[in-house]
C-alpha cells in the first residue's frame, strides 16, 4: 500500500523553503531538497489605508419613520373612500344638511361610550334617519412625559373605529368631520344606509 503525497499549498511552500535555507544540513555532499524549488509568490498590493471623504450621515436615510404607525385621524377620514352620493357629501361637509338626531359623548368613558354609540346608531337606522351627530369633543390635552406617547381624545379615536365594526358597520354608510359649525374636529357626521 503506497501512501499519496500531499500536494503542499503556496504559503507551506514558502515556509518550508524559509525553514530549509536555514537548515545545516546531515551530509553537506549531498544535497537533498524534499520539495522542487518553486517561484516566489509575487507581493500582495498594499492595502490603501486612506480613508475616502464621507460625511456623517450621508447613508442615512432621509427621513426616518415616525414611531406612531396609524396615519392622523384627518388623513385616515380624508383618504375614506366616498360611499354616498357627492353632492349630498358636499352639502354636508359644508355644514348645509341638517342632522336628524344628535348625541354627546363628553365625559364618558370608553366602556360607557362604546354601548350608548351603538343604541343611538341602531336606534337612528331603525327610525329611518340619514344623518347623525356625534359628539366627541378633542380631548384634553396632557402633558407626556412617557416614553409611549399618549393620543389626545381617545374617543375622537375609537369612534370611527367603533363605527367600521359590526353591528354598526353594516348601517353606517360613511363618517366624516363635521363641519365647523356643527363641532369641526370634535364631532363626526355619520351618514347612514336606507332602512330597508
Amino acid at each position: 500500500m503506497s501512501r499519496r503525497r500531499k500536494e503542499l499549498s503556496s504559503d507551506d511552500a514558502a515556509l518550508w523553503q524559509e525553514v530549509v535555507k536555514t537548515a545545516d544540513p546531515l551530509h553537506p555532499t549531498k544535497r537533498a531538497s524534499a520539495l522542487p524549488e518553486q517561484p516566489k509568490p509575487k507581493p500582495s498590493p498594499k492595502p490603501d489605508h486612506t480613508i475616502s471623504h464621507f460625511q456623517l450621515g450621508q447613508q442615512a436615510r432621509a427621513k426616518l419613520p415616525s414611531h406612531d404607525i396609524a396615519p392622523a385621524l384627518r388623513e385616515r377620514m380624508n383618504s375614506a373612500p366616498l360611499r354616498m352620493d357627492k353632492k349630498t357629501f358636499t352639502k354636508m361637509r359644508r355644514g348645509k344638511v341638517r342632522p336628524e338626531g344628535k348625541l354627546d359623548l363628553h365625559g364618558m368613558t370608553l366602556a360607557a361610550a362604546h354601548p350608548t354609540l351603538m343604541r343611538f346608531v341602531m336606534d337612528g337606522h331603525a327610525d329611518g334617519k340619514r344623518l347623525l351627530l356625534v359628539v366627541t369633543g378633542k380631548g384634553k390635552s396632557t402633558r407626556d412625559d412617557g416614553p409611549i406617547p399618549i393620543r389626545r381624545g381617545v374617543l375622537r379615536h375609537q369612534v370611527p373605529q367603533w363605527l367600521a365594526m359590526p353591528p354598526m358597520g353594516a348601517v353606517v354608510s360613511q363618517v366624516t368631520q363635521a363641519h365647523i359649525s356643527h363641532g369641526g374636529e370634535g364631532a363626526y357626521y355619520v351618514y347612514l344606509r336606507r332602512a330597508r
